[in-house]
């Protein structure tokens, strides 16, 4: 493995009963850069996010996590390096804000002794970044969708991971707390230099966002490369069978699409 990849999975497949949902997939995560994986509905793309976070074995293939086998490593070493989240997090919502980001930090412990010093700076850090400092004594099912959706990445950092999965981190999200929660994960990747994998329906989000796309189609990879690269090809047309009119984000020379028509 090549020292600036930081994740790799090789020859991966995963199904449900006869159902193949990740046909053979091959995928290289750079250090440092955020990836939004994309594609129509039950293409497998929480599959594979849930198989590279080791949540789903596969039946064939391996998942890398800095060179090594990541379903032989101990739950703690993964944990050191890698965080997780899923869209949906029920659990733990009547702890308070700083009892869940405190969570992150179970990696660390040989055995639960209360906070350590490091562990509050730590915890202190991730409520900072999170702009959740103010919130820290409020219970998490109290909070807003944007707020608590805050303080679950919250949580995530302060386990001081390289690299972190998201599954749809703005579904069920109004606009404004959609940009507030993406902007977060920009600074997350640019100030923290954290690798970034995510699932997201909105291509805009993805395109403005991420450094490169990855395509999905029939429970394969059709296609991986810089937003322009992947808009400005046929891979709207030929993945969700729409024509779009491609234009450019002024502000940050990203594309955006606009859908004109279904096929």
């Amino acid at each position: 493995m090549k020292n600036d990849i930081i994740m790799e999975v090789k020859g991966l497949s995963v199904s449900y009963k006869d159902n193949k949902v990740i046909d053979c997939i091959d995928l290289a995560i750079e250090k440092g850069k955020i990836y939004c994986i994309i594609g129509p509905n039950g293409c497998g793309k929480t599959t594979l996010i849930r198989t590279m976070s080791r949540s789903i074995k596969p039946q064939e293939g391996h998942v890398f996590l800095s060179g090594s086998n990541i379903f032989k490593l101990k739950t703690k070493n993964v944990a050191k390096k890698m965080a997780v989240l899923y869209q949906s997090n029920a659990t733990l919502s009547d702890a308070t804000v700083r009892e869940l980001v405190q969570y992150g930090r179970f990696a660390y412990k040989e055995w639960w002794k209360g906070s350590y010093e490091e562990d509050t700076k730590i915890v202190d850090w991730a409520l900072e970044k999170t702009r959740l400092t103010d919130f820290q004594k409020r219970k998490v099912n109290t909070l807003s969708g944007g707020e608590r959706q805050r303080a679950w990445i919250a949580m995530a950092i302060a386990q001081k991971p390289e690299i972190l999965l998201l599954d749809e981190p703005t579904t069920y999200l109004d606009i404004s707390h959609q940009l507030e929660i993406m902007e977060l994960i920009e600074r997350l990747n640019k100030e923290e230099g954290i690798t970034i994998v995510m699932v997201l329906h909105d291509i805009n989000h993805a395109a403005r966002y991420a450094d490169e796309l990855i395509v999905m189609k029939d429970h394969k990879i059709f296609k991986k490369g810089d937003p322009w690269t992947i808009l400005e090809s046929d891979v709207l047309k030929s993945v969700f069978r729409v024509e779009a009119q491609i234009t450019k984000d002024m502000d940050t020379n990203k594309p955006i699409f606009y859908a004109k028509k279904v096929i």
